[in-house]
């Protein structure tokens, strides 16, 4: 009997052939087609510009992640993720800047790498503090406090008091040659995308492995009903800022991330704004998936990127549209987040889903 497709005939005969990754032929292929578009033909062939786009791709996929862990699958609502990609950015920045470190690390260009996981365990701690209300309150009233984070965090903590470290004002300057990695100085988009890339494969493996365990499991009962999922002798709090910790911990990953395509950081990067985008990702993409997180994050820099070019030829015309153009934006994010939970309330995932089944029921998909 073929083993090249799944559905139609074959079956698994043990637990690891059920839960492994990939489990055709046809699967390992798509992959390693996959890891050769990343790897090989888009350095190759994009330019910077395209580049550029792939970076804040990733980075939307990074931030985005972890709201997806809270809201896809543990139930537990946030409206103030952005802070805790700040936390990471900030604690990545004055690490690498003000940390004494060893000449030593800095000659093996370590400082940057080390900085990077210190901020994602800060984020995560942080994130754990604002998390600990989800023990006593639920649904809008958590919804006010993960708010109220973003408030804190940005507009007071970091705004009136990290920024003015070193008398700097309102923005660090982060000097050409300040993000090593190893031997390679991160100075160009083709090193920040290989960065990215390898961050989100990474987070994305880490977070895909926990949902498949213990923790994850615990995470989907949580959200699918906390009591009954406490009856069954589940620690409801413990995992609840489990959540927390790993959603904070991927954010400050991701903010420590992004100080690489930027020649400075301030607070202003960092806008609640950003919170409310992260949500709308994981509404467009589809909830309580990988998949949609990472389908969500590409719709919607796309099309906000294919607007914008829409807008420039018309800009000799209409030169007011471009200095209204962050308003348009807003504007066109609503728009596709009303048109998706009337239309296709599912996400984008939910149709991968569908013409994978077609594709794989062939030809018995009706």
């Amino acid at each position: 009997m073929s083993t090249t497709w799944l559905p139609c005939g074959q079956y698994h005969q043990s637990y690891a052939e059920d839960h492994s990754w990939w489990q055709t032929r046809f699967i390992k292929g798509k992959m390693i087609l996959l890891f050769v578009i990343l790897f090989v033909v888009i350095p190759l062939f994009a330019d910077s510009y395209g580049l550029s786009i792939c970076n804040q791709i990733g980075y939307t996929i990074l931030g985005a992640l972890g709201v997806q862990l809270l809201i896809g699958y543990c139930g537990q609502i946030t409206l103030g993720h952005a802070a805790f990609l700040a936390v990471g950015a900030y604690t990545s920045t004055l690490l690498v800047l003000e940390f004494p470190w060893p000449a030593v690390l800095v000659h093996w260009g370590l400082a940057y790498p080390i900085s990077i996981i210190a901020a994602a365990f800060v984020a995560g701690v942080w994130s754990v503090l604002f998390g600990l209300p989800s023990a006593r309150v639920k649904g809008f009233y958590l919804i006010l406090t993960t708010m109220a984070a973003q408030f804190i965090t940005v507009d007071f903590i970091l705004t009136q008091y990290v920024s003015q470290i070193g008398g700097r004002g309102q923005a660090f300057s982060l000097p050409p040659g300040t993000i090593r990695v190893g031997p390679w100085v991160i100075d160009s988009d083709l090193k920040v995308y290989f960065m990215m890339i390898v961050l989100v494969i990474l987070a994305v493996a880490v977070l895909a492995n926990l949902l498949r365990s213990k923790v994850g499991r615990a995470w989907v009962a949580i959200r699918d009903n906390d009591i009954s999922a406490e009856v069954m002798g589940i620690n409801v709090v413990k995992y609840k800022l489990l959540a927390f910790f790993v959603a904070g911990f991927i954010g400050g990953i991701a903010g420590a991330f992004w100080i690489s395509n930027l020649a400075a950081i301030s607070p202003e990067h960092f806008p609640w704004f950003w919170s409310l985008w992260l949500v709308g990702v994981i509404l467009i993409g589809g909830v309580g998936s990988i998949h949609g997180t990472i389908f969500g994050s590409i719709f919607m820099v796309v099309v906000i990127e294919a607007l914008q070019l829409a807008i420039l030829p018309l800009a000799d015309i209409y030169p007011k549209l471009l200095m209204d153009f962050l308003f348009i934006k807003e504007g066109t994010f609503g728009l596709a987040i009303c048109a998706f939970m009337i239309f296709e309330p599912n996400g984008l995932a939910y149709r991968w889903w569908q013409m994978k089944n077609y594709f794989n029921l062939w030809p018995f998909s009706y």
